[in-house]
C-alpha cells in the first residue's frame, strides 16, 4: 500500500496509517507550541488526537466485523488525516445487510460515548450530562462529544457515507436497487453542495474538502452500480477477448518482451503442453527485466492464476470476482482449454457499445453515461498499492 504503513492486523484485517495522517500530528504540535502553551499541552493535544483516531479505527471495525457476518471480507483499514476508510470487497445487495453494516460503525461510537459518560458521572467530574459542555479542561469529556460528533456527521444522508447507505437500504426495500442508488447519490451530491457552500461562507477548507469527496464518492458509487446492473444476464463469452497471444513456460523474457511491444495486449497467459500454468502481467515482466534481464525463463517469473472463468459464467458475478481479486485480466477456460481472456479494458468497450446501441433514452437521458461507466470499469480493480476504498470514501470527523 503506497504511502501507508501497516501498524496492526486484527481478525485478518490489516490496519494502515497513511503518510498524510502525520500532518494532523504535526499541525497539533505546531498550533500548541506557536500559541505558547508549552510542550506538555502539545503532548496532551497529540494524545487526544490519537485517542480520537482510535475511536475512528473501532468505528471501521464495526463495519468490517459486521460485514464478515454476511460473508463480506475487508481488505484493509486505512487512517487518513480526515477519517478512516474500510475497504470492503463488496457491498451486499441485500438492503437489510447493507443497513446493518452501515449502522454498525456509528453504533460503536455510541457505545464509546456511553462508556465515557458513565466514567465521567461516576468520577463526579460533572454534576450531570447536561454539564458536559464544559470540556476544555477534561479530555474525556472532549472525547465524549467527539464521538457524538462522529455519529451525527456519519448519519447525514450524504451518500456514500453511512447515512447515505442507510438511505439507500431504506429506498432499496421499496424500489429497484439501481434507482435507489441513483436517488441516494443525488441526495449525497446535494449534501456536497451544501458542505461546499458552507465552506465558502465560513470560510472552512475542511468543509470544502469534505464536499469534494462526498460529491465524487457519490458519483463513483452510482456509476459502479450502473455498471454492474448493465452486466445482468450477460454471459462472459459476449465480453471476452477471442484473439490473444500466449507465452510458453519454457520461453525467455526476451520473447515476452517482443510480444508486449508487438501489440496492445498487456497480460499474457502462460501455457505448458497446452495447459494454463500461469500468467505474466506487464508489471511483472518489467520488474523481472530490471532484476534478471532478457534471458530469464518465463516459468521463473510468471504469477499464479488467481481466477479463471468459463464462457457461460455470469458477467456481473465475474466482474465482482475480478474486483475482489484485483485482477485486470482473467483467463476463460472451456473444458480446461483456454478460449479467451476477460479484461477490464474489453469490459469497458463492451459497455460503450451496449450503451450506444441502447441510446440515451435507455440510460435515463444521460448522454455522458458510457464514458463514466467505462472509467468506473477501468478503476474497479486497482492494485492494492493504490488505496481505493471499497466501502466508501467517507471524510471528516468520522470512521
Amino acid at each position: 500500500m503506497s504511502w501507508s504503513w501497516k501498524i496492526a492486523t486484527v481478525r485478518g484485517i490489516g490496519v494502515y496509517i497513511h503518510a498524510t495522517f502525520w500532518l494532523v500530528v504535526a499541525w497539533i504540535l505546531f498550533a500548541h507550541l506557536a500559541s505558547g502553551q508549552g510542550a506538555l499541552a502539545a503532548a496532551q493535544g497529540v494524545l487526544f488526537v490519537l485517542l480520537l483516531f482510535l475511536c475512528v479505527v473501532l468505528h471501521e471495525f464495526g463495519h468490517a466485523l459486521t460485514a464478515q457476518r454476511y460473508g463480506v471480507q475487508t481488505r484493509d483499514i486505512t487512517l487518513y488525516p480526515i477519517g478512516g476508510v474500510a475497504r470492503l470487497e463488496r457491498i451486499p445487495r441485500n438492503p437489510r445487510q447493507e443497513l446493518m453494516i452501515a449502522l454498525a460503525g456509528p453504533a460503536v461510537n455510541v457505545v464509546i460515548a456511553g462508556f465515557l459518560a458513565i466514567i465521567l458521572l461516576a468520577a463526579g467530574a460533572f454534576g450531570g450530562v447536561d454539564q458536559l459542555s464544559r470540556i476544555e479542561s477534561n479530555p474525556l469529556a472532549r472525547l465524549f462529544w467527539a464521538n457524538l460528533l462522529i455519529v451525527g456527521f456519519n448519519l447525514l444522508p450524504a451518500f456514500p457515507m453511512d447515512g447515505g447507505r442507510v438511505l439507500r437500504a431504506f429506498l432499496a426495500e421499496r424500489m429497484e436497487y439501481g434507482r435507489a442508488t441513483q436517488l441516494a447519490a443525488t441526495v449525497g451530491q446535494g449534501m456536497a453542495f451544501l458542505f461546499g457552500f458552507a465552506g465558502l461562507l465560513l470560510p472552512n477548507p475542511i468543509l470544502l474538502f469534505i464536499a469534494f469527496f462526498v460529491y465524487m464518492g457519490a458519483g463513483q458509487e452510482a456509476a459502479m452500480v450502473e455498471t454492474e446492473l448493465a452486466f445482468r444476464g450477460v454471459p462472459v463469452r459476449e465480453a471476452m477477448v477471442h484473439r490473444f497471444r500466449t507465452l510458453p513456460a519454457d520461453g525467455s523474457l526476451a520473447a515476452a518482451t517482443q510480444q508486449l511491444l508487438a501489440g496492445s495486449q498487456l497480460d499474457f497467459p502462460v501455457l505448458e503442453d497446452g495447459r494454463l500454468v500461469g500468467i505474466l502481467t506487464r508489471n511483472r515482466l518489467i520488474e523481472a527485466l530490471s532484476q534478471q534481464g532478457l534471458t530469464a525463463p518465463i516459468r521463473e517469473v510468471m504469477l499464479p492464476v488467481p481466477l479463471t472463468l468459463t464462457p457461460d459464467d455470469n458477467l456481473e458475478e465475474s466482474f465482482q470476482q475480478m474486483r475482489e481479486k484485483e485482477s485486470q485480466t482473467v483467463p476463460v477456460l472451456d473444458d480446461g482449454r483456454l478460449v479467451g481472456l476477460l479484461t477490464l479494458e474489453n469490459i469497458g468497450e463492451f459497455l460503450m457499445v451496449r450503451n450506444a446501441l441502447q441510446g440515451p433514452s435507455a440510460r435515463g437521458g444521460r448522454p455522458g453515461a458510457p464514458q463514466r461507466v467505462e472509467e468506473t470499469v477501468e478503476t474497479a480493480a486497482e492494485p492494492a498499492n493504490r488505496p481505493a476504498p471499497a466501502y466508501r470514501p467517507k471524510r471528516g470527523l468520522q470512521g
